[in-house]
């Protein structure tokens, strides 16, 4: 079962939050923010190359303008590649363990996977980010002291849900831990 709904994000953005149901104790959480506004890349675009024909006016050098042409787009290739998250994807499969996925503009895929057996608790955390903010994070046991934490990963950075997208997950999250609470206890 799929579905989709939106949210805002703290600075009042739209994203999706796309929810795959695999089984009872699998389930996938997509959460897509806006891809790159044309506006804004346009903006910066010739405002770097008014500047560049500013200074090539008064030097007479046209290396400045290649230069201009050359660092716009290296700027460009660098932001879609390493900056500009498009998707940021959970999943969470009972006896298995947590992937997060994080999906970038140009294509590139950044994955990362929690066995289960490392997992404390999900939990909603909140931040003074010049104002109060929640994020979803993950609690890792400490290998030598299993009651202690040993790692806090967050999740959705990129994204930045408000409180009511990350409790729709951290539910979720909270049934499927729970079944994998009680079937590890039982013998």
């Amino acid at each position: 079962m799929e579905d989709e709904k939106s949210f805002s994000d703290i600075c009042g953005g739209r994203v999706v939050l796309r929810r795959r149901y695999y089984s009872p104790y699998c389930r996938e959480f997509g959460l897509s923010s806006a891809r790159l506004s044309l506006r804004s890349l346009t903006a910066v675009t010739c405002a770097v190359w008014l500047a560049a024909y500013g200074l090539f006016t008064l030097c007479e050098n046209s290396m400045i303008l290649s230069a201009a042409i050359f660092i716009t787009i290296i700027g460009l290739l660098g932001y879609l590649h390493f900056v500009k998250i498009d998707q940021e994807t959970l999943l969470i499969i009972d006896s298995l363990g947590i992937q997060m996925t994080s999906s970038y503009a140009s294509g590139k895929e950044s994955t990362t996977f929690i066995e289960m057996d490392k997992v404390k608790d999900v939990i909603i955390n909140e931040a003074i980010y010049m104002k109060v903010i929640y994020y979803l994070c993950i609690l890792l046991k400490d290998p030598g002291k299993p009651h202690e934490i040993s790692q806090v990963v967050p999740v959705f950075q990129s994204a930045k849900p408000r409180l009511d997208c990350l409790i729709e997950v951290y539910r979720s999250c909270q049934e499927i831990l729970a079944h994998q609470k009680a079937t590890s206890a039982s013998p």
